[in-house]
């Protein structure tokens, strides 16, 4: 072996030695812990056993029934969800969204 080879051999070696050693080096002056699931995860009293999306229409129609026909339950759901927000403008917005028209069954926003 010749000293040119000898020569690109170290250079190599060096190399291949600070680019393994960089990720390596880099997460661990990161400070922070990398946690791995194995997705979401949830409780047995977090998923009720009698949901379904039909239940969960029927509940969306109803709600919104009741947003329409009965105007203590559409004040109380405007300070339940507008009240806590400080911002005027968001504030304002939230109330607005009350106000809006849901549009008709099977139709998208273009159909209102």
């Amino acid at each position: 072996m010749n000293i040119e080879t000898l020569r690109w051999a170290i250079v190599a070696i060096v190399s291949v030695t600070t680019i393994t050693a960089l990720p390596a080096a880099h997460a661990q002056g990161s400070g922070r812990a990398v946690v791995v699931t194995n997705g979401p995860q949830t409780n047995p009293g977090d998923v009720s056993r009698t949901w379904s999306p039909r239940r969960n229409v029927i509940d969306s129609q109803n709600y919104d029934q009741l947003l329409e026909t009965d105007s203590a339950f559409r004040q109380a759901r405007i300070r339940k969800e507008c009240g806590p927000i400080n911002d005027p403008q968001l504030h304002a917005s939230c109330i607005a969204s009350f106000n809006q028209d849901e549009p008709a069954r099977g139709q998208g926003p273009q159909g209102r």
